[in-house]
């Protein structure tokens, strides 16, 4: 296909699926589970209002939210998802409510056919929508009522002192007096209620919930939709058929010719001091990552003793909730800081100067950043301690949602830094662009994923303190698939295939021409793949449809990584000069395997609708985080700061031993991690989830039962090879970059 083909596909493919995405985004709106502006009771008595409902999700919000158990199966795994343990914990009083009072006895103890009879009532009455759209106002029985009592009982306990859930609270981790006051704690089981309503409610003319009948669970009639069977067997066919075009495309194709030139091209690149200024980000990306492994062993270690760290009692300090979103937080930071570098190091080498005031720019961007992380992590700790009222938390705390936790202020600061960077790569870049020179066109596709990267960001912008649920979940998937699993692979591409066409061993037209057909390939499943996050989020059937088909999609080009390794490989030895490479090369062989096993295969595992349905919230999830955000995003960054470290220390021997032992146990161990304790727990949780219910597998009951025990405890083997790795590469950076100081002929 011919290159201006390739920009017409391109084009069609993101102007087609953001219409479709904005589309359908129009419609969550509209179809989203309603906020009653009143909950009555069949009298017309007030229970709780609308805007209590809303504060109690700010309060949910400000205790770290999805960091602390789930809700509709987003959220981080130690905790139960409080939405179905709260629905489950309101059918067992409700029906130990009717048997004592129809028998005379509780629920268990009754013959199959009279709990049947009562399952039955409880169906009929847990599913009737008592909502009227008109007056805004949800009437709820006088029994309902008393079951919210019920729960709420449990749950301040839970979340305040109680001596007599000690045991459970350790179980999940939580630690004592999480909720403060009274006040907060019964407007956050509103939102419980609220939460868990829309889980088991029909919508109105449908016999399906707002959720899709999740959680599974056959008691109160959740049970798998036919849309969940139909779409999951749909998906399965589109990815077939993907798969076989495929292989049809890379057949036809012509094998690129590899060149050998005779000498490092980059050996005569001139080294600007805005290319020099870029070396302390690295050093603060190695810092990050110390500093996120650490968080990831304290927060491990909290799945096995929520009380505390190997007997130390750091719940007051440092509860799971926080280290949890330190860890999750600093990985996105220390990799979008890793990448954001080699951009910044890239640009001006195209020319060889600086455009004015492009060092100052870098230094500036820099400081930024370490405000932002700084800033944001400190703001977090004060949310989660209950430091802060609900609307400073949301603007300075913790928002309480997986990925974008910062508060609003640092999100603002943090956009505002993208656009700056975004600024500082133009610059240099455009006026190449205006002498149509060859490299044109992976210039463009150059800015333009760095242009997403920088405005996609920014839809975490587009929710409120109090917006609905379902709608924020829209716009948080947006950030998150768009911006780390859309924009961020493209830009991996462009950068990948730059590096190798400046080093002399790809020509510039065909590198254009397979980056631009990988683009369309990676978009065409990747923009409307996001809507597989958000099956059961309060959204539309056609939401799953859409999600199922292009989700499947989204793993057909990962079918090419066998090629594009071997492809790696080929250039790797074609020439000598390029053993100075190895090790680079060899994290993008590394990005190439986890992104068929951690992107691909685990991806794909809980991709399907009826495989979610069950999995959504389980150890499964990140067995896919996992291998897939470190596995491609984190390798592919380490490799993209040895290759600018090998740019800048050219004439200095490197540490072939110490990064060849990094680079096999940071493999290994994150490999050990996942194969020796998440997948078994997940797979474990898949079957009890099946069989039982999620609130069963997600359950302290099922957790904490030693067969599961000994599965987390295996995770140390992973977790301590993996951490060794990590020491290694801060030493090997360190020892290139500060101990041994270049040499004369290396300065700027």
């Amino acid at each position: 296909m011919s290159q201006k083909k390739l920009w017409i596909a391109l084009a069609a493919v993101i102007v087609v699926s953001f219409a479709v995405l904005l589309f359908y985004g129009n419609q969550i709106y509209q179809q989203a589970p309603p906020v009653p502006e009143q909950v009555v009771d069949e009298t017309g008595k007030l229970l709780f209002t609308g805007r209590e409902i809303k504060e109690g999700q700010n309060i949910w919000q400000s205790i770290g939210g999805q960091e602390i158990g789930t809700v509709w199966g987003h959220g981080a795994y130690v905790a139960p998802d409080w939405t179905a343990d709260y629905l489950h914990r309101e059918a067992q009083f409700l029906l130990n409510k009717w048997s004592e009072e129809t028998y005379g006895n509780l629920f268990y103890s009754l013959s199959n056919e009279q709990k049947a009879t009562l399952q039955s009532r409880l169906q009929s009455f847990l599913r009737r929508n008592t909502y009227d759209e008109a007056s805004g106002i949800l009437v709820i029985s006088a029994e309902r009522y008393e079951a919210f009592l019920h729960n709420k009982a449990h749950y301040a306990g839970l979340f305040m002192n109680s001596p007599a859930l000690n045991e459970l609270r350790a179980s999940y981790a939580i630690a004592k007096n999480t909720i403060k006051t009274e006040e907060r704690m019964d407007k956050m089981v509103q939102f419980f209620f609220w939460a868990s309503w829309a889980c088991v409610t029909n919508r109105p003319g449908q016999e399906i919930t707002y959720t899709h009948n999740w959680p599974p669970d056959d008691q109160i009639g959740n049970v798998p939709t036919s849309d969940l069977i139909l779409w999951t067997g749909f998906s399965i066919i589109m990815l077939l058929i993907g798969i076989g075009i495929m292989i049809f495309v890379q057949a036809r194709a012509r094998q690129e010719e590899i060149l050998k030139p005779v000498e490092d091209p980059l050996m005569n690149q001139t080294i600007t001091p805005s290319m020099w200024a870029v070396k302390k980000y690295f050093w603060v990306v190695n810092l990050l990552i110390l500093a996120q492994v650490l968080l990831g062993v304290i927060t491990a270690h909290y799945g096995v003793e929520g009380g505390g760290f190997y007997g130390i009692d750091i719940t007051g300090i440092i509860p799971y909730s926080i280290t949890r979103t330190w860890h999750v937080q600093l990985a996105i930071f220390w990799i979008a800081t890793a990448w954001l570098a080699t951009g910044l190091y890239i640009a001006p080498s195209l020319s060889g100067r600086d455009p004015k005031l492009q060092k100052p720019g870098v230094n500036i961007l820099f400081i930024a950043l370490i405000i932002v992380v700084g800033g944001s992590l400190i703001g977090q700790w004060f949310g989660v301690m209950q430091r802060l009222n609900l609307v400073d938390n949301f603007w300075f705390g913790h928002q309480g949602y997986e990925y974008v936790d910062l508060g609003r202020f640092w999100q603002l600061l943090l956009v505002v830094g993208l656009f700056l960077w975004l600024a500082l790569m133009i610059r240099p870049i455009l006026p190449i662009i205006k002498k149509r020179t060859a490299e044109k066109g992976l210039l463009i596709l150059f800015l333009i994923s760095c242009a997403a990267i920088a405005l996609f960001y920014a839809a975490g912008l587009m929710w409120g303190r109090t917006t609905n649920l379902a709608v924020a979940e829209y716009w948080r998937w947006w950030v998150v698939h768009l911006w780390v699993e859309g924009f961020f692979e493209v830009f991996a591409t462009v950068v990948a295939a730059f590096l190798f066409t400046r080093m002399g061993l790809l020509g510039i037209r065909s590198a254009t021409n397979n980056v631009l057909f990988a683009t369309v390939i990676f978009l065409t499943g990747g923009i409307l793949g996001t809507f597989h996050h958000l099956y059961f989020t309060g959204t539309p059937t056609a939401v799953m449809a859409l999600g199922a088909t292009f989700s499947a999609l989204e793993v057909v080009p990962l079918i090419l990584i066998g090629f594009e390794a071997y492809h790696n490989y080929r250039m790797s030895k074609s020439t000598e000069w390029l053993k100075d490479y190895k090790w680079p090369i060899y994290f993008l062989l590394s990005v190439a395997f986890w992104n068929f096993l951690g992107a691909g295969i685990f991806g794909f595992i809980i991709n399907p609708p009826i495989a979610l349905y069950y999995m959504q919230g389980l150890n499964t999830t990140p067995v896919h985080g996992h291998a897939a955000l470190f596995g491609v995003y984190g390798m592919l960054g380490i490799g993209l700061i040895l290759f600018v470290l090998r740019s800048m220390y050219r004439k200095q021997k490197w540490n072939e031993k110490l990064i060849s032992f990094t680079f096999w146990t940071l493999n290994a161990g994150l490999l050990l991690m996942v194969v020796l304790s998440l997948l078994p727990v997940g797979m474990m949780q898949t079957v009890a989830s099946v069989n039982e219910g999620m609130w069963y597998a997600r359950s302290a009951e099922f957790m904490q039962q030693p067969l599961v025990a000994v599965f987390k405890w295996m995770r140390i083997f992973g977790d301590t090879i993996f951490a060794i790795g990590t020491l290694t590469l801060f030493w090997f950076v360190y020892q290139l970059t500060i101990k041994k100081r270049k040499n004369p002929a290396d300065k700027p």
